[in-house]
């Protein structure tokens, strides 16, 4: 359902509705609905498979992992059910005729339309950024409790199951919930408006793919109130830990399967708007870096995220169907989980790096009023890394106990992998090099990002030496290295993003004096947090541990202080955010002067993006070139920033 000529369709001119009559609201789609559908699908599910264990005599009808992972199945189909997400397709599978797309569901006249299933891809993005923000700031939570309890040797608040499930899922839910759908939903917003599309390609698939998100964080978040609490196993999950682990870790299993869907979903959608609806005019080479960017991560998440699937199904088959996959006492072979496992999760990484790698790039162009430096070869290396990130898998097991045989290869791949990435850094040094620069909040965490992410790097090369992984494998160096890499590097270009484009969703200005604040405060106090973790680390601190030696008490109790800072300046963020959109300043179509096609169109953008489509001309990033233009509209009106003024 390709939507090229949505934009000719006059929403106010659709057939006025009647409201349910009788007993109709119980059929209408919404969240009276849900009421009924979760049930039913609940004692459907239930009902099948205690027949099914009745007629074949296999033990006791009512087995807690069995009744749970239907549960996280059917409860999850009977809301999306309940609230509309399958109305459409329910109704051309049972042979009924499909109601005429009349708009209705499509964009937000309040606050009421972003809690609602929607088809547009701006409110799309927003309700993925508002609800990945929410988990972020649960998974920070948990930071903080598992932070305090490592300020001092000792047992202070929790027990060690309840202090690695909060570290389990604070992981969890910052990489699965918070780092790779909330580049889903800045780009769920712009890459439609930046390639010059009035949506997504499948708009009902885009909110479907959404609201399966925060299933997968829901399941998550409650693995702490099932009997014997969350899974404590760590993101990854290993077996045979994860299959003697309390209920919890069913939830965990379940919730990966329900974000990965969801992810896949995504990137297909990205895959088929990129290739089929660009404006005329704009070749794969006129598109923005961050189109670029997300074209290869969605090429990623599809070639990917199946692996990651598959391994969380032989751990739930090992559990409830007591296969033996990876149960090495009846054959099994835990190492294969690992190989499975970081074939998804290592090009992980970089499907939670390269949308940052775009955003950054159209920062630093439009900040500095200088072009990309090297745009041909910063696209070709976006595609180098694609390639070789699965090649490098194997750098995360050289102490695990796999074939001796396959450490140099991965070492010699780790270290390849590096040149495209420096290829970008350099080219981001050039391209801000003699600029103009304007050190806006967007500018100062796109250049945080920049030192941030090459000590992340740095750190990097020297893991992927195999004698020295060996020492520093299960210390806190890990805990530094992945933090400046996903936090230095993913989220403080997460920040920059939503600054940058917070004037194009909300139309209004943010307030630039808390912007910088936070910058500030973030900076400082994820540097006080996490470099000491370098030190303390190669001198022996262990990770994933609830007491430790008495010798890191000091360094530990710095390093808790500094982390409830970082965690209060997520605060100054929030206000700034809400108070902003609620009552700051009023913002033009385009505060930045930039020349890429979402700037063209008011602030936010109109309900199908353009009132007609337009043609591009030349290159993103001309600034300061003479006479340059990148797209036409209305006629012949050329795009020309003012290179001077920049909000």
């Amino acid at each position: 359902m390709v939507v090229a000529d949505a934009q000719h369709h006059d929403v106010h001119q659709a057939p006025q509705h009647q409201g349910p009559s009788g007993l109709g609201w119980l059929m209408a789609p919404g969240y009276l609905r849900v009421l009924w559908t979760v049930p039913m699908m609940f004692g459907v599910g239930v009902g099948i498979m205690a027949l099914i264990r009745w007629l074949e005599g296999w033990g006791p009808i009512w087995q807690g992992s069995i009744v749970t992972t239907l549960s996280l199945i059917t409860i999850p189909l009977g809301f999306l059910g309940g609230i509309g997400a399958f109305d459409f397709w329910l109704r051309y599978a049972i042979g009924r005729p499909t109601e005429v797309d009349d708009h209705r569901s499509h964009g937000a006249k309040d606050w009421r339309g972003y809690f609602k299933v929607n088809t547009d891809h701006k409110v799309i993005g927003v309700q993925y950024v508002g609800t990945t923000v929410v988990f972020f700031l649960i998974g920070g939570l948990m930071a903080m409790i598992f932070r305090a309890e490592l300020a001092q040797p000792g047992t202070q608040l929790v027990d060690t199951q309840t202090f690695n499930g909060l570290i389990s899922v604070h992981a969890a839910l910052m990489i699965f919930l918070f780092i790779v759908p909330v580049f889903a939903g800045l780009g769920n917003y712009v890459i439609p408006l930046m390639i010059g599309a009035p949506d997504m390609a499948f708009p009902k698939l885009n909110a479907l793919s959404f609201w399966l998100l925060p299933m997968g964080g829901i399941m998550m978040t409650a693995s702490f109130l099932v009997p014997g609490g969350a899974f404590a196993t760590g993101w990854t999950s290993y077996p045979p830990l994860a299959d003697h682990q309390p209920l919890g870790q069913v939830f965990f299993n379940m919730g990966v399967q329900w974000a990965g869907a969801s992810s896949i979903m995504t990137a297909l959608n990205f895959l088929v708007t990129i290739i089929t609806m660009r404006a005329p005019g704009m070749t794969f080479w006129r598109m923005p870096l961050l189109v670029w960017a997300n074209f290869t991560t969605s090429l990623l998440v599809v070639f990917a995220t199946p692996f990651i699937a598959g391994a969380q199904f032989f751990v739930a088959f090992d559990r409830v169907m007591h296969t033996h996959f990876f149960d090495p006492a009846h054959g099994g072979y835990p190492i294969g989980y690992q190989h499975i496992f970081w074939f998804y999760s290592h090009p992980a990484v970089y499907i939670m790096i390269l949308p940052g790698f775009g955003i950054i790039s159209e920062i630093l162009s439009v900040m500095s009023r200088k072009p990309i430096f090297g745009y041909r070869l910063m696209a070709m290396s976006l595609m180098g890394i694609l390639v070789l990130g699965f090649s490098v898998w194997a750098h995360h097991m050289f102490v695990a106990g796999m074939a001796g045989w396959l450490r140099v290869p991965i070492m010699i791949s780790t270290m390849l992998i590096a040149v495209p990435t420096g290829i970008k850094v350099f080219s981001w040094l050039a391209t801000i090099w003699e600029g103009k620069i304007h050190f806006t909040t967007p500018m100062l965490f796109a250049l945080g990002f920049l030192s941030m992410f090459l000590i992340g790097g740095l750190s990097g090369i020297y893991l992927g030496s195999v004698a020295l992984d060996i020492h520093a494998s299960d210390t806190y160096f890990i805990v530094a290295h992945i933090h400046y890499v996903l936090f230095g590097g993913s989220v403080f270009t997460i920040f920059a993003g939503i600054y940058y484009w917070f004037p194009k969703m909300t139309g209004r200005m943010y307030n630039e004096r808390l912007g910088k604040l936070h910058f500030w405060l973030t900076f400082l106090a994820f540097n006080a947090t996490f470099f000491p973790m370098h030190w303390i680390g190669l001198h022996g601190m262990p990770r994933r541990v609830a007491d430790y030696a008495p010798e890191y008490g000091t360094w530990n109790l710095l390093i808790s202080i500094a982390s409830f800072a970082l965690g209060a300046s997520t605060l100054v963020f929030l206000y700034n955010m809400i108070n902003s959109w609620i009552r700051g300043p009023k913002a033009g179509a385009n505060p930045w002067n930039a020349l890429t096609l979402e700037w063209l169109v008011s602030s936010p953008p109109p309900l199908f993006n353009f009132d007609e489509i337009p043609t591009v001309v030349g290159h993103p990033y001309e600034y300061g070139v003479k006479g340059a233009r990148h797209a036409v509209l209305n006629g012949g009106a050329v795009h020309a920033p003012d290179e001077v003024a920049v909000h």
